[in-house]
């Protein structure tokens, strides 16, 4: 309940800030639920897939610190996000999305580099595909990366790629891991070039 009053607010929001978000190719998006996995290039983006794949609720990680503000703690939970300690991450965080995927309600936002100043890719999405057994969608964003920008009224856009699916048993060696980590950034790049060719991320 408390996700669905919330919504329309951040929806409000974002048009007040910006009021240009452009969604593109959601009839991508599969039946059922799904883990959106895109490259991190600004806070605001969970907010923007959320709002463009609505009316599918997500799930997300957040780091435990923020977890500490017993206001933001209670906004964060019934918002379906679960606290990860980046330093020391242990099984929940892959138990949670697994488990949550697993009940076919809510979906998953997650950001494989795990930062937005990170090229790296971490395993932890493909593994919760695969045992939640939940197609990856892969999505970017291209717009402001700045608050500054954004109150300057730039246009804000998402696009959702096609899904890819990581068969049960698919065993996921190294090899196999940079097989699809591959499929991943091919989309990515593919999906960037739909709505601008000549885009380049800049971590700022």
């Amino acid at each position: 309940m408390f996700y669905k009053i919330i919504r329309p607010i951040a929806r409000f929001i974002v048009w007040v800030l910006n009021g240009h978000l452009h969604i593109h190719h959601k009839d991508r998006l599969p039946n059922g639920n799904y883990i959106l996995v895109a490259p991190h290039r600004t806070w605001w983006e969970p907010i923007l897939f959320a709002l463009g794949a609505s009316p599918m609720e997500f799930m997300f990680m957040a780091k435990i610190e923020l977890f500490k503000n017993p206001i933001l703690r209670f906004i964060l939970k019934h918002a379906h996000a679960f606290p990860v300690d980046r330093k020391n991450p242990g099984p929940s965080v892959l138990k949670i999305p697994v488990k949550g995927l697993r009940k076919g309600e809510l979906s998953l936002i997650i950001f494989p580099s795990g930062t937005r100043h990170s090229a790296e890719l971490k395993g932890g999405a493909l593994v919760i595909s695969k045992m939640a057994q939940k197609p990856m969608v892969p999505v970017v964003y291209q717009g402001p990366l700045s608050f500054k920008d954004l109150l300057k009224r730039r246009p804000l856009k998402v696009n959702f790629g096609n899904p890819i699916t990581i068969d049960r048993k698919t065993k996921l060696t190294h090899e196999n891991e940079e097989i699809i980590y591959q499929k991943l950034e091919d989309a990515w790049k593919k999906l960037d070039d739909e709505l601008d060719p000549s885009f380049h991320y800049i971590a700022k």
